[in-house]
């Protein structure tokens, strides 16, 4: 629902702050006073072609605000988080804002965030929709027909399950037709792969081998040096001469004999005593060592040579060879789908298949759903018409046959048509009706789809435009009805019509010596009263037009 509008330097407009509430809002004025500009603003705010002109005169830019209740529509909810656009402190309010420069450039935002205009345009649909002359008349699109048909028929669910299946469908058909076409190169790439996995296979690197290999290889090469450094060690620790085993003993042999040692002594003493245990230690280890070494050439070479061939092999595929245990892994899954390619290519066909006749299964239970809600539809619109003062008018449900072309949203394409002569072949909305009569067929289908339609925020621009008298009030009721179950703005010159507001709003020009400005105030009590006795009687309002104005108030409340 739309909950407040912000106009600043929009046309006539200097500065405009609106609340607005659930029910009917009227909105009157005289000719020329500037009724529509609240509904141009507004629909600057859902995309509309942004013009330069529109800038206030003296003003460098034009500044619009939308603030929506977003509570009750799941979808525009889901839309939001799905753009990253919803906000995590206020999710269930939106607001929409537009920026015209006097050149002519905009800027749109959604909740503080600059978007582009089919983003705007995109959520400006489920959120409000004007049955006017506007550049996004919903009801000029097919989309609209098949989503109200659709929610008429109370198919919803239906309809989103064949756009699934459709999606699946075109899924399995391309994966059939990509291994069907190119079969010749999946075999190549099988043969390639087959024989690389073959060769990763034989290799057999196993985890960490690689490692171990390469310390073990640097091993074996300098065992030699290894060797004699290790003889050279031991000889250094045990020489019977010059060793430090000898040398520690004679060092410690002068400690002992000093008739009077300090304290320094004592701890040089120690320190010593435990290098000698340290010293005799290592040298046991070195003699282990040199007793367990092995120089073992033949060993060498086979490393050598198995370290080659990872090499090589790594080299091939032009990785390093510590991925290649990873390679085989991912090779072997890639062959497992390849094998068995005629068999393979014969799933792929009946997956499609199959997949194409749930598709087809479930289109055409909503074909079947969406025909017989169309002939109750129709009825019920044409009803509505000829209440409306258009008794000739005929509106038919078209659901052309797309069998040989289906698409995701089913085997037909829904479209509203209508006749509003005798004699004359039903067309589309926009080639047939004037403005005022589009108006009144918006309002008649939003009466007979208003209880299953997802958007909560109707707008008629003049929608009674053409017809007075009984007509009118018939359309006034019908627009009361609609804003009982929901949110309806309504510009109006008829005051049948204006009565049956649950809100009045009037808007009035002044005119100064260079400029003009159009501002618009909430009416209750006698001031509505007032304005739809203008609307009668013109400029005089008499006691006559007050009363009747005041009865016409009375009994649309009643």
């Amino acid at each position: 629902m739309l909950t407040h509008l912000s106009i600043s330097n929009f046309t006539l407009v200097d500065h405009l702050d609106l609340d607005l509430r659930p029910g009917m809002t009227a909105i009157t004025g005289e000719t020329g006073a500037g009724k529509s500009i609240v509904l141009d603003a507004l629909g600057q705010t859902l995309g509309d072609r942004a013009d330069g002109q529109r800038v206030r005169a003296g003003a460098k830019r034009a500044d619009i605000h939308a603030s929506f209740d977003i509570q009750r529509i799941a979808a525009a909810r889901q839309w939001l988080e799905q753009q990253e656009l919803l906000q995590e402190e206020e999710p269930e309010e939106c607001l929409l804002r537009r920026v015209i420069t006097a050149e002519g450039r905009s800027k749109a935002f959604i909740n503080g965030r600059p978007v582009t205009l089919q983003q705007l345009r995109a959520l400006g649909e489920m959120l409000i929709d004007i049955h006017s002359q506007h550049e996004h008349q919903s009801l000029l699109r097919r989309d609209t027909h098949r989503r109200l048909l659709d929610e008429f028929a109370g198919q919803i669910e239906l309809a989103a399950k064949v756009r699934q299946h459709f999606r699946h469908w075109q899924q399995c058909h391309e994966e059939f037709v990509r291994h069907r076409d190119n079969a010749e190169e999946i075999t190549a790439r099988y043969q390639l792969l087959s024989y690389q996995v073959q060769e990763l296979e034989q290799l057999n690197l196993g985890e960490g081998e690689l490692d171990e290999l390469e310390s073990e290889q640097r091993r074996l090469a300098n065992a030699e040096e290894i060797l004699r450094s290790s003889h050279e060690l031991a000889a250094l620790c045990g020489d019977d001469d010059q060793g430090l085993s000898v040398m520690l003993h004679r060092a410690l042999h002068l400690l002992r004999d000093l008739p009077e040692k300090t304290g320094a002594l004592e701890e040089a003493e120690q320190l010593l005593t435990s290098a000698q245990i340290q010293v005799e230690e290592a040298q046991r280890e070195v003699d282990h060592h040199i007793d367990g070494f092995n120089l073992d050439p033949e060993r060498l070479r086979e490393v050598e040579e198995r370290l080659s061939a990872v090499y090589e092999v790594a080299r091939k595929h032009r990785i390093g060879p510590e991925q290649l245990p990873e390679l085989f892994r991912t090779l072997s899954e890639e062959l497992a789908q390849l094998q068995g390619g005629d068999e393979r290519l014969e799933a792929l066909e009946q997956q499609a298949q199959a997949a194409e006749a749930d598709y087809r299964k479930e289109a055409e239970a909503l074909s079947k759903a969406r025909k017989s809600a169309g002939t109750k539809l129709a009825k019920a619109v044409n009803r509505q018409l000829h209440e409306l003062s258009m008794p000739n008018a005929n509106l038919e449900v078209s659901l052309a046959s797309l069998k040989d072309r289906p698409g995701p949203h089913g085997q037909e394409e829904v479209e509203f048509i209508i006749s509003t002569n005798p004699g004359q072949p039903a067309r589309a909305l926009s080639k047939v009706a004037s403005g005022g009569e589009l108006s009144r067929v918006s309002l008649a289908i939003q009466v007979v789809t208003a209880r299953t339609s997802a958007i909560p925020t109707l707008v008629f621009d003049e929608v009674d435009v053409g017809i007075g008298g009984a007509t009118g009030d018939v359309v006034g009721r019908l627009l009361r009805q609609l804003g009982s179950g929901g949110q309806v703005i309504c510009v109006t010159h008829l005051a049948q019509v204006a009565s049956k507001g649950h809100q009045h709003l009037q808007v009035t020009k002044t005119a100064k010596k260079q400029s003009a400005e159009s501002t618009l105030v909430a009416l209750s009590g006698e001031e509505k009263v007032e304005e739809i006795a203008r609307m009668l009687g013109g400029m005089s309002v008499t006691e006559q037009s007050l009363a009747h104005a005041r009865e016409m108030v009375t009994a649309a409340t009643d």
